[in-house]
Formats: structure tokens, C-alpha cells, sequence
């Protein structure tokens, strides 16, 4: 291995740690990742600075800020917040039927939402319910969290990870819907099963909701209307990407600035509402793969991966789901994905690509709530119980995050080998 190889591989586990013991937030590690990558491959002649430059898919970086915009939209008009209060005045005051609407709201949630948003508004309405009731918040709090990590597998947008690979793979929305859809609907009812078994004898007695009307939640109704209605564009146009001869990240920009435009709200307020820790994290961390990549060690690491594998589908596609699932249960599966798609991208060569990049679109988010370290979405969660007066150990959560992740894993591993027919 050459001396510059190893300095940059220095460089990625420097990152890494950083990011997983947060000493500094991640985007200031992504950040420091990248402007050591840049001193060492311009002073080394790694890369010039024209090529530097093309390290960040900009495409991605649009495709996110639309998005985020559009979704800021949605939440000032409170849809989201009156979805989950609907959903919870549906239960009635049964604890299980309240349990498995909290479960499935949470999920359906972040299929448009940031995973710390959808905590962030989850976590408000279960608060209120739960001490209008008297409920432990505990099993509620936890599966959610496990639910908002779930929740959004299918879809190009439904998470961060999920859009960088769609990308780097050249995966249409509707393709990605095609290839993940039924898994993700699995595993919604399989996850609910063992959540609800694990947490029956918790969730408390029937109790009488008091009365109060979702619909008061909505303080602007013309913005509500007009919110669903740019949502709605969006997915259509997604829909429909195959047929406009754009990318994705045209049509995200495109209904932001709709979004913008509609609202009436100050564009300056809606911006400070984004997610820029994100936004760095990812161009940061990008910068850092390209300037790895440039060093040809994730085009070795990938021909050493699929040669170990030979030109099995079944052994490259578990390889992919097992490797992806248990790093992102300790790192940023944001990290995971950056790092693993130039890998595939080089080594699916002979092989069902569709089988490998479901397999990492899987990985990546089923490992995300294996452990209160996996994302920010869980230490939001632990958070918002601590400030219910309520302390959530690391075991605690683990024994019940690594148990549905294994489950999770297991049946992602059994759906591969079906929808592919990876036994052939």
C-alpha cells in the first residue's frame, strides 16, 4: 500500500471517529475530513483542483434542499402535526389500537419527513397523549423511534441514505417503489408484531381521550390546502420522472420554489429551518470518498469484496445487506452509503445490480436503530424522554433495537432471495 493511500485511509477513520463519539458535530468532522483530504491530495498531486471540485454531486445536494423545503412548507402549515393527532384520536383511548396508529403514523411520516423532524413532531403529540393518560411513555416512545427509522425504505426520498444511492445507482422513484415496496410493507407488520409482543404488558388499561379536534392544530387552513396539494405534485412528478427527460433533483427544486412562492412566508425564515447539518455532513463526507476513490483503495476494496464473493448473486447481494446493516448500527448510515456506493458502483460488474443496491438501500436504514449510537433520530427520542423525567439506559434500547434489527435483517436477507431469485 502506498504511503498516500494510507494517509487518506488515516483521514476516513479520523472522520469516523469523530462522527461516532460526536467530539465535534457531524458536520464539522465531515468537514475537517474534506479539508484534510484537500491539503494531502492537492500537496501530494493526488488530484488537481478542477477534479476536486467534482468530488460533490451537486445533484444530491439540490435534490435535498428541494425536498427540505417543501417539507418545511408542509410542517409550518401543521399537516404533519395533524396527521399524527388524527391518528391518535383514532385509537379511542385503547392502549394496542393506540400503539399500533403511534407505530404506523410514525413510519408514514418519515416517508416525507427528515428522520429528527418526524421525531421531533412524534414525539410532541405522544408526550401530551401519554401524560393526558397516564401511559407509560417508554413503549411508545422506543417503538417509535424504531418505526421513523423504518419508515421511508421504499421510496428515493424517504431518507437521506436512500437518495444518495438512488443516485449513484440510476434508480427511477418508481423503480425504487418497485424493487422495495412489498418489503417495506412486511416489514412494517412484522416490526409492529414484535414491538407490540415485547411491549403488551406495558402499554396500560383503556382510558377515555379527552375531547379535542386535530383540526384546531391547523392554524393556517389556505397553506394546509395548498401544502397537500405541492406534496401531491411532487410524488406525481417523481411519478413520472421516466417520461419528463429530468432529474429528480429538478423536480425537487422546482416545487420548492412552488412551495415558496405559496406560502407567504418569509423565504428567509423558512431557510433557517433547514437541515444544514445534514447538508454539510453530506458534502463534507462526499468530498472525503471522492478524494479517497481518487487513491484507487475503494476500487481495490471493491474488487477484493466481489472476488471473495466469486460472481455469486446470492453471496455479493448478503455480503452488501449484512456489511451495510452492521456498520450503520455504529456509524451514519449517511457515511455507510457514501462509502459503499462507489464500492458497488465498481464491483457489480456481471452481476443483478438491482439486487445489490436493494440490498444496500436495506442495510443502510434497517441498521439505523440497532443502538441509542446508530442515529440522530434515537438520540432525539432518548432526549425528548429525558425531558419527560425519564431515563432510557443503552441497554435498555439495545435489547430492544438489536432484536428487531436482527428480525429485520433476517427477513430483508429471505425477501433478496425471492424478489431476485438469488437461489437460481
Amino acid at each position: 500500500m502506498e504511503p498516500v493511500q494510507i494517509i487518506f485511509i488515516l483521514i476516513y477513520l479520523l472522520t469516523i471517529l469523530l462522527s461516532a463519539t460526536k467530539i465535534v458535530p457531524l458536520s464539522v468532522a465531515a468537514m475537517i475530513g474534506a479539508l484534510l483530504t484537500a491539503f494531502f491530495g492537492l500537496t501530494n498531486n493526488q488530484f488537481g483542483y478542477d477534479k476536486a471540485l467534482g468530488f460533490i454531486d451537486i445533484r444530491l445536494i439540490f435534490l435535498l434542499l428541494g425536498v427540505m423545503i417543501v417539507v418545511e412548507v408542509a410542517e409550518r402549515s401543521g399537516l404533519f402535526r395533524f396527521g399524527a393527532l388524527y391518528a391518535v384520536k383514532v385509537s379511542r383511548g385503547n392502549p394496542s389500537v393506540l400503539f399500533v396508529s403511534i407505530c404506523v403514523t410514525s413510519a408514514a411520516v418519515s416517508m416525507f419527513l427528515s428522520d429528527p423532524t418526524a421525531m421531533l413532531l412524534i414525539a410532541a403529540a405522544m408526550a401530551t397523549i401519554t401524560k393526558l393518560l397516564r401511559y407509560d411513555p417508554v413503549p411508545y416512545f422506543i417503538s417509535a423511534m424504531i418505526m421513523i427509522n423504518l419508515g421511508g425504505t421504499s421510496t428515493l426520498i424517504g431518507s437521506v441514505s436512500n437518495m444518495i444511492i438512488g443516485l449513484k445507482a440510476g434508480i427511477s422513484f418508481t423503480a425504487f417503489i418497485g424493487y422495495l415496496a412489498i418489503c417495506e410493507a412486511a416489514l412494517w407488520g412484522i416490526t409492529i408484531f414484535v414491538l407490540y409482543m415485547f411491549f403488551k404488558s406495558r402499554l396500560g388499561e383503556k382510558k377515555e381521550l379527552p375531547e379535542y379536534n386535530p383540526w384546531e392544530s391547523v392554524e393556517d387552513k389556505k397553506l394546509f390546502y395548498r401544502s397537500i396539494l405541492i406534496l401531491l405534485l411532487m410524488i406525481g412528478l417523481f411519478l413520472a420522472l421516466d417520461n419528463l427527460g429530468v432529474g429528480a433533483e429538478a423536480v425537487a427544486l422546482g416545487c420548492a420554489i412552488l412551495a415558496l412562492a405559496l406560502s407567504g412566508s418569509d423565504p428567509a425564515e423558512i431557510f433557517k429551518k433547514l437541515d444544514w447539518e445534514t447538508i454539510f455532513f453530506i458534502a463534507g463526507f462526499m468530498f472525503l470518498v471522492g478524494g479517497l476513490g481518487s487513491t484507487e483503495i475503494l476500487k481495490d476494496l471493491s474488487t477484493q469484496l466481489f472476488q471473495t464473493v466469486g460472481q455469486s448473486q446470492l453471496g455479493a447481494t448478503m455480503t452488501t445487506l449484512w456489511a451495510s446493516g452492521l456498520a450503520s448500527s455504529a456509524v451514519s448510515n449517511i457515511a455507510i452509503a457514501l462509502t459503499f456506493s462507489p464500492i458497488i458502483s465498481s464491483g457489480v460488474s456481471g452481476l443483478s445490480s438491482a439486487a445489490v443496491w436493494s440490498a444496500l438501500v436495506l442495510g443502510t436504514n434497517l441498521g439505523g436503530a440497532t443502538t441509542p449510537l446508530s442515529g440522530a433520530v434515537i438520540m432525539m427520542g432518548i432526549g425528548a424522554l429525558k425531558r419527560e423525567g425519564i431515563s432510557l439506559s443503552f441497554t435498555e434500547f439495545t435489547k430492544v433495537g438489536l432484536i428487531t434489527s436482527l428480525i429485520q435483517l433476517g427477513f430483508a436477507s429471505f425477501y433478496l432471495i425471492v424478489r431476485f431469485n438469488l437461489w437460481v
